[in-house]
């Protein structure tokens, strides 16, 4: 991987093993001879992987033998000019521990300097253009380095040795604070210090980051965090926060060993922990959620604020609700000027915009390991293997929400960043950008592009726009079983158990809560959830209410009584039309999505009527959940794999009527789900005579649905495989497309559009 300190590294090691030779980058990776006796040249092949600097990722090491020129010394050449581009591009990542040494030293020539960085941190990804990464093809183009800082460049035994960001206050980007109508407040390190009392004091602001902005504000100050909420127009949704350190943010959550790893891991994700009791956080940060979402700094300019307001602050993205995240200044000063008071900015300019990764920690298969719940900035543009290589080259469009995309060149594919949700034009917009920069990044020209089925998603209609291709519709379920699959190396067959909100089904029915038995090629569903009506189509994804009424239609008959914990938040009336809707099936398609019924238990327990987010009520009953209850509602099996909740539905009602509490009814509804769909699989697998089984979709984002799913199937001595490298959800759903296509494009003799 290029930009990472691998040549200077590959440059000393020479030198200590008294080698000739040269190396130099070139579009494909890393390039060189080395010239000596044979022992001594396996010695620095034996090396060269083992000891690589902690930013490389060695893939693999070719060699072929040459005939001795009899070179003296070792050298680092310029980037061969020419060829397809190959090399892996670096994620952005964390200031380092020698740079923040600097960063805060008086004495240093960069102290306090907002964009110190070295070949082993600094951003990487977001100011690239193209391949090689070398300065004249990243954002730092304009700035012509120092002599001081040239002479670190050019140093073989320097950190900071072909670093192509690097740079000081003499010659390299620089900060300074403005007001909502762009005029100048403070420059230079006295910005950094303005902007820190004016968040003490209260103040909102706008912070230009790696990949985009932020809007920033005291997370202990209920004012200024009730104000961001307002203007930012996000009702429920919880902030994220940033502290200063590990001390720090100790203070907020309850954190173990792995989510401290997580925490402090070089891609620097924002992490879901357990709030602390006594956390000085403002209660507008989180509302209704025992969980924070904390990060730690990962930019000199972060470190800085942290450090000159010694407070947590929270540290949410640079957009009004469903916008994407600004990322160039006159954009942010355009789109914020209504949310911010004031503007910290710099003139390095960001050329990708990416959001925060966010993730949690889960027990499965034995250990505490991540889940990533959107993989952004930090992880992309790092490849995945597909475990069949595409013959051609190829574009998967992904979903609609949470989209991403995927580019795909034998056996690499390269999965965007985190888009969002591609029914606001703006976002739109971005995807199309990130697909073009990906193809020129990664020289790729598609000639098969995958999409979903769903005829309506803005992503499939892209994939239709596009000329001289070979369109794949790919079934939305079918995506994620191929997602895990393929990310753990694997073709299957196995089992899936894909949960989700909506999905495309090859029957014309909403899928999401499914059981499928297939591998990379294809897949059949040998079960599902219980179909119910979904009154109102995708209004009943925004209205909980009325997958409650519809599933008490299912269990009960068509005049289902209004639940008490919903008669002063449904008009009865409203009520009784919705239930005809449910009976009749008029503009209610039949769906068998798991994540509605969580939606529908979340409102029987009158905890949201209607949400203001994607999968709020889910969330927020997970949340409810009673660690220390073990029993689980009854929810039969039938013999064609039908998971049965009308039953469940019924004990919950009736569990409700005599007073049980939301985290007796949630931990016992999980309980139920978690140990029918164990059931199911087993049997499944045992008519298929499988072993394995994935679990996806969006819902397994539930870490307790996950972790007892997960459990169940372990002692039921089935192998479980998870989404690791990739979310769940639809974020994933791009790579398990690309998967497909290449399978199909290289084994199958079958049309390559069949489902």
């Amino acid at each position: 991987m290029q930009g990472v300190g691998f040549r200077p590294f590959v440059h000393r090691l020479a030198l200590e093993l008294e080698l000739a030779g040269h190396v130099r980058n070139d579009a494909r990776g890393v390039l060189l001879e080395v010239e000596g006796p044979d022992g001594v040249v396996a010695r620095f092949l034996e090396r060269l992987a083992a000891e690589a600097p902690p930013l490389a990722a060695v893939e693999r090491v070719l060699t072929a033998e040459l005939a001795p020129r009899g070179e003296r010394g070792f050298a680092i050449l310029a980037s061969a000019p020419g060829g397809s581009p190959d090399a892996p591009v670096a994620p952005d990542t964390a200031t380092c521990d020698a740079c923040l040494t600097e960063l805060f030293d008086p004495a240093d020539r960069r102290y306090r300097y907002p964009f110190v960085n070295c070949t082993n941190c600094g951003p990487r990804f977001t100011i690239v253009r193209g391949v090689p990464y070398d300065r004249q093809l990243t954002t730092m183009a304009g700035f012509a380095m120092c002599a001081r800082c040239q002479a670190e460049y050019d140093d073989p035994g320097d950190r900071r040795f072909h670093a192509q960001p690097n740079a000081c206050p003499a010659c390299g980007p620089s900060v300074r604070l403005v007001d909502a109508a762009g005029s100048e407040l403070a420059r230079g390190d006295e910005a950094p210090r303005a902007a820190a009392r004016a968040l003490r004091a209260g103040s909102i602001l706008a912070v230009k980051g790696l990949g985009g902005f932020h809007l920033a504000c005291r997370a202990d100050d209920e004012p200024a965090v009730a104000a961001l909420r307002a203007r930012k127009r996000r009702e429920d949704r919880p902030f994220a926060l940033m502290a200063r350190d590990v001390a720090a943010a100790l203070a907020l959550a309850e954190l173990d060993d792995a989510e401290l790893a997580l925490l402090q891991a070089r891609a620097r994700p924002i992490v879901l922990a357990r709030r602390r009791a006594g956390a000085e956080v403002a209660a507008a940060v989180a509302p209704a959620s025992p969980d924070l979402g904390l990060m730690l700094p990962y930019s000199p300019l972060h470190h800085l604020l942290l450090a000159d307001t010694a407070v947590p602050l929270v540290m949410t993205s640079g957009n009004a609700s469903d916008e994407p995240i600004a990322y160039t200044d006159a954009d942010a000063l355009h789109r914020l000027d209504a949310i911010a008071d004031a503007f910290l900015l710099h003139d390095r300019p960001i050329h990708t915009r990416a959001d925060d990764s966010v993730a949690r920690v889960v027990a499965v298969g034995g250990r505490r390991r991540p889940l990533l719940l959107r993989r952004s900035r930090g992880y992309v543009p790092a490849d995945l293997a597909l475990p069949i290589a595409a013959p051609v080259p190829l574009l998967a469009v992904g979903a609609e929400l949470k989209s991403t995309f995927c580019l795909a060149k034998g056996a690499r594919a390269w999965v965007g960043q985190h888009i969002g949700d591609l029914r606001n034009y703006e976002t739109l917009r971005s995807f199309r950008a990130g697909v073009e920069h990906f193809e020129r990044l990664f020289a790729v020209t598609p000639a098969i592009v995958a999409h979903d089925l769903h005829p309506d998603y803005l992503s499939s209609a892209y994939a239709r726009e596009r000329e001289a291709v070979e369109l794949v519709g790919v079934q939305h379920h079918h995506a994620h079983l191929a997602a895990c699959l393929a990310e753990h190396g694997e073709t299957g067959p196995a089992i899936g158990a894909i949960y989700d909100g909506a999905g495309h089904g090859t029957d014309g029915t909403v899928w999401g809560g499914e059981l499928l038995a297939g591998d990379l090629s294809g897949c059949a569903r040998v079960g599902h959830l219980w179909p119910v009506a979904l009154p109102g189509g995708d209004r009943a994804a925004r209205e909980p209410w009325r997958m409650a009424c519809a599933w008490l239609v299912a269990a009960t008959g068509p005049e289902p009584e209004l639940p008490p914990a919903l008669r002063d938040r449904v008009e009865p009336g409203l009520w009784r039309a919705v239930a005809g809707l449910a009976t009749s099936g008029f503009a209610a398609p039949q769906t068998t999505s798991a994540g509605r019924l969580f939606d529908a238990v979340a409102a029987l327990c009158g905890l949201h009527a209607r949400v203001t987010y994607e999968g709020q009520a889910a969330i927020e009953l997970e949340a409810r959940v009673d660690p220390g209850t073990r029993d689980a509602y009854p929810l039969p099996l039938t013999e064609e794999l039908v998971l049965d909740a009308r039953e469940t539905i019924r004990a919950i009602v009736a569990d409700l009527a005599a007073g049980a509490s939301t985290a007796t009814v949630a931990a016992r509804f999980h309980n139920a789900l978690a140990t029918a769909t164990a059931g199911a699989c087993a049997v499944a697998a045992g008519r298929g005579g499988l072993e394995t089984v994935v679990l996806s979709g969006g819902v397994f984002q539930n870490r307790a649905l996950l972790e007892r799913t997960a459990a169940a199937l372990e002692r039921a001595g089935l192998r479980v495989l998870t989404p690791e490298r990739l979310p769940p959800n639809d974020g994933g759903i791009a790579y398990g497309q690309a998967a497909v296509a290449a399978t199909r494009a290289a084994t199958s003799p079958a049309p390559l559009s069949s489902p």
